[in-house]
């Protein structure tokens, strides 16, 4: 039961980014987002996802996953809207 509570929790987590997401593209501005800090932290997720993708912890393996596919939208999201703003 709290391993499935976990493997829950893990796949609903990153979902948050959808807001921040789409926050971005309504205003068509990532200006309130820092561009390190995002790239720092994707790097930081992209070195751990390795051992997540292998863990037999389902869900450390759905969190790596999950976290992978929306934080990688949310770094596509401040590059393209800071290279829109850069190039005014």
């Amino acid at each position: 039961m709290v391993e499935n509570l976990a493997a829950i929790a893990a796949f609903i987590l990153p979902l948050w980014n959808i807001p921040l997401i789409v926050r971005m593209i309504q205003r068509k501005s990532s200006k309130d987002i820092s561009f390190s800090w995002a790239m720092g932290v994707w790097i930081c997720f992209l070195f751990m996802a390795p051992a997540g993708f292998h863990s037999k912890d389902l869900a450390f393996r759905v969190f790596n996953i999950m976290n992978m596919i929306f934080f990688t939208l949310v770094v596509i999201c401040v590059w393209f809207y800071r290279g829109k703003e850069g190039s005014h």
